[in-house]
């Protein structure tokens, strides 16, 4: 899978992403794939996506959809795309939206982390999203990623060496990330 994190420190966020591709048990890493980058940009948003491999090329067709008006600036305006996107992923790209018989609502099947100028955020299968305070992270490699940045935070001055550490922890210990670790970082309009 992956490990993708935020982390905002001061009046600057960061997102980190390993570069590693699986296919089961076959790795593909960077230097093999053209393509390797996680961190992808819609709008004013970084945005890594953790799941099948197919999400990146839907994810930036259907965010760019006149239909869904991707707009990820806060809270509730990423609710209202998630919303939007839902119906548009089934009718236009054949998502499979069950998971389980007790999930209380279609699955999105998508979760991912993202920045902006007004944050760091994270986006759930069933539409859920979060905004953080300090840091967080999503994929294989997330429990390793939080365990590092929670270690690290208060000794680390920048947001983008805290995201670093998280990642590269991930990278380290999960079997579905590995390095290079690419980051993307971001003025907050608050600190």
């Amino acid at each position: 899978m992956s490990t993708i994190v935020v982390a905002r420190k001061g009046n600057t966020a960061c997102i980190a992403a390993d570069t590693l591709t699986t296919f089961g048990d076959i790795r593909l890493g960077s230097d093999l794939d053209v393509n390797h980058s996680k961190i992808q940009t819609f709008g004013k948003s970084y945005m890594g996506i953790v799941g099948s491999a197919a999400h990146t090329l839907v994810a930036e067709r259907a965010f760019n959809d006149k239909d869904v008006k991707a707009d990820f600036s806060n809270r509730d305006t990423t609710f209202d795309t998630l919303i939007r996107l839902h119906p548009v992923l089934k009718e236009r790209y054949f998502l499979n939206p069950k998971d389980t018989d007790e999930d209380p609502y279609e699955t999105s099947q998508i979760d991912a982390v993202f920045i902006n100028k007004n944050g760091i955020f994270a986006m759930y299968t069933l539409r859920e999203v979060y905004e953080y305070t300090k840091f967080w992270a999503v994929g294989s490699g997330a429990c390793y990623a939080l365990g590092a940045m929670h270690a690290v935070y208060d000794r680390l001055k920048s947001a983008k060496d805290i995201a670093i550490a998280g990642a590269s922890a991930g990278a380290h210990f999960d079997t579905s990330s590995a390095p290079p670790i690419q980051t993307q970082t971001i003025k907050l309009t608050s600190g």
